[in-house]
């Protein structure tokens, strides 16, 4: 079956697409912008409005901004989810505000890879398989979020409901710099050590007093072993503190915050009980109490069987575009797309275009892929429209 021109012709708007998300990056909305937020909403819902037949609803997520879904065709038979966020870690008062070119095909700014340039990806994608016969078969939701940088609390819930209205969904994070779209994803979490001493004067001889940071030191360099003891498992000492203002006293409190991440869900309990373990030799000593608060965020994203069987086609879709090469890489980063996962949604991740540098001044975007990728998402859905691809139900 022949490409549909609307998808061909995608790499003709790259000017205009390269336009558009610097247009998007310039609007700040860093996860704790509220008023940011509510802009970059309001641009996301004109430019989604220009799609004939849209349906548009602001959602509320406790503790920060609306979400954005628009859908169409709400009772087709096959449905899929596109997922973005339109937070960025740069915040209201962070020097990193505008763009700028590095060359002709690498846009610097804020956003740019992670992610505005995935929702321009999307919004493309979008423009053209409307265009294509067949579109109307299959129906869509794009839902659009305003939290995942800072840990979707207030948008978590739309995720795990998303099966009773869809059947695949697509997460439109940055493909990684070398071209690969993403197979899994770490879970993450984080756990706070909280060590409580004994008090008393330095000079005391002898002391009785008890150290609480020399023995929340001891746990933390036993602590920082375990990923060589759990193959799966990433464990960071994140922060310390402890102590007071006078050094004359024997310090009774420190405390520390490990950022925890686990491929698979098992790994949890298993990193759980290993914290602990680490922690009952210091218990045992009179005058210490040290407490282990494990909490995890993201579920890992485990590859699931719907996912396996597109992956393919993803791969033939490019192919037949006469795009680069690419493959699917385990990684230690979350996305919303762990979400889907726990929830029975299979999903493919980092559909987004090729970018670098996330979260840093030197983040990049390489613009023609913006295009490509998008052409990628349009085919593919074509595709299933046309009943070319064939994948499992699940959900409604």
């Amino acid at each position: 079956m022949p490409i549909p021109t609307a998808i061909t012709r995608l790499p003709e708007r790259t000017t205009e697409l390269g336009a558009l998300l610097m247009t998007w990056a310039e609007i700040n909305s860093g996860s704790g912008h509220l008023a940011g937020l509510d802009r970059m909403r309001a641009a996301l819902r004109s430019a989604f409005s220009s799609i004939p037949g849209v349906i548009i609803e602001e959602l509320p997520c406790a503790g920060t901004a609306a979400a954005l879904r628009i859908s169409i065709r709400p009772a087709a038979k096959f449905r899929i989810l596109l997922s973005g966020h339109f937070d960025t870690v740069y915040e209201a008062n962070d020097p990193f505000q505008h763009c700028r070119w590095l060359d002709s095909e690498r846009l610097n700014g804020p956003g740019v890879a992670d992610m505005k340039g995935g929702l321009v990806t999307l919004l493309a994608a979008l423009q053209s398989f409307e265009a294509t016969p067949h579109a109307d078969t299959i129906g869509w939701d794009v839902l659009l979020t305003p939290d995942e940088e800072t840990g979707s609390h207030g948008s978590a819930h739309l995720f795990r409901t998303a099966p009773s209205r869809v059947h695949f969904g697509l997460v439109f994070e940055p493909a990684r710099p070398n071209g690969n779209i993403v197979q899994s994803r770490m879970g993450t979490g984080g756990a706070i050590i909280t060590c409580h001493g004994r008090a008393a004067h330095v000079a005391k001889v002898p002391n009785d007093g008890c150290n609480a940071i020399l023995a929340l030191a001891e746990f933390l360099l036993a602590a920082q072993k375990i990923p060589a003891e759990l193959p799966g498992v990433l464990l960071t000492v994140a922060n310390i503190r402890g102590g007071g203002p006078a050094t004359n006293v024997v310090p009774d409190f420190a405390q520390s915050e490990l950022d925890l991440r686990i491929t698979q869900f098992t790994d949890r309990a298993l990193l759980t009980d290993r914290l602990n373990a680490l922690a009952s030799p210091i218990n045992a000593r009179a005058g210490y109490h040290l407490a282990v608060d494990v909490r995890f965020n993201r579920p890992p994203k485990e590859c699931l069987p719907a996912e396996e069987l597109l992956f393919p086609e993803w791969q033939r879709a490019a192919q037949d575009l006469g795009l680069a090469p690419f493959t699917w890489v385990h990684t230690g980063g979350a996305s919303d797309g762990n979400f889907l996962a726990a929830a029975g949604l299979p999903s493919l991740d980092g559909v987004g275009p090729i970018g670098d540098q996330l979260h840093s001044p030197r983040e990049f975007v390489i613009v023609p892929t913006i295009a490509q990728r998008a052409q990628v998402v349009a085919l593919c859905l074509h595709r299933l429209a046309a009943g070319e691809i064939i994948l499992p139900r699940v959900g409604a």
